[in-house]
């Protein structure tokens, strides 16, 4: 083998090695953006889960004031103002 044989196989297998090098480092930038963005998507997705969670503690505690027996009393006080006012209103008119 000549000395320029040797060259051109040294400069060929530098080349395919730093190719393949290449590809190696360029899936693994995708493999971790790929991370990345998962890791992002699940922390997107756990905050609306902590919004919705928070939503259903209102409209649970919305539903069950509503139909405690402190609320179905002050809607009976409510009643029995009214009813006083339209009697008062009849008697005025």
């Amino acid at each position: 083998m000549s000395f320029w044989s040797a060259v051109v196989l040294i400069v060929l297998i530098t080349a395919v090695a730093s190719v393949m090098r290449s590809r190696h480092r360029g899936s693994d930038r995708l493999r971790h953006h790929g991370e990345q963005q998962s890791s992002a998507r699940e922390k997107e997705l756990q905050g609306e889960v902590e919004h919705l969670r928070e939503r259903i503690q209102v409209l649970e505690r919305i539903a069950t004031d509503g139909n405690s027996v402190d609320a179905q009393e002050t809607r009976r006080i409510a009643a029995e103002i009214e009813s006083l006012r339209d009697k008062q209103d009849k008697q005025d008119g």
